[in-house]
């Protein structure tokens, strides 16, 4: 599993000023670092815990899966070609901040290692993460070429309270 233990704190000097943040299912526009880059990203939905797809994509006994669909409308002019799962995290509520996991749910279907969307067509796609069995996830963020895009997308997550 991929982990980045940062604090919240932390986070302003890793990723750039965030382009918007939102609850859930709220749509955010984000700028990619080419010419004509631009995404209108939706955090679609979330299950949690996310069921594994089979055997071999059962996480640690002390691990779960969690899995986010977003939507990305390609708003811009040029092709937008990427993989989705390396722009996505999950943050959360002590700062932890994961990446997405190589390990397939059953809750979707995942974006694929490589998306193509061309000017006004929408791609839909889950990205999983795998966290610790007791951590609460607090919110997401999204950025465009692979995570280095300027702009970041991150929506609030509801408690499970």
């Amino acid at each position: 599993m991929r982990r980045l233990w940062l604090p919240l704190a932390v986070l302003g000097l890793v990723v750039p000023a965030l382009a918007g943040a939102g609850p859930s299912g709220e749509t955010i526009p984000l700028e990619g670092n080419g010419p004509g880059e631009r995404l209108d990203v939706t955090l679609v939905q979330v299950v949690d815990p996310a069921p594994a797809e089979g055997p071999g994509d059962v996480p640690e006994q002390d691990e779960r899966l969690v899995a986010v669909q977003f939507r990305l409308k390609n708003t811009g002019t040029a092709v937008y070609k990427d993989s989705p799962q390396n722009g996505a995290y999950l943050l959360d509520t002590t700062g932890q901040r994961f990446a997405g996991s190589p390990r397939a749910t059953a809750a979707g279907a995942e974006f694929p290692g490589l998306v193509t969307v061309r000017p006004q067509d929408t791609a839909l796609g889950f990205v999983t993460f795998e966290v610790p069995r007791d951590a609460e996830p607090a919110a997401v963020q999204f950025a465009m070429n692979s995570g280095f895009a300027d702009d970041v997308g991150q929506w609030a997550l509801g408690s499970k309270t």
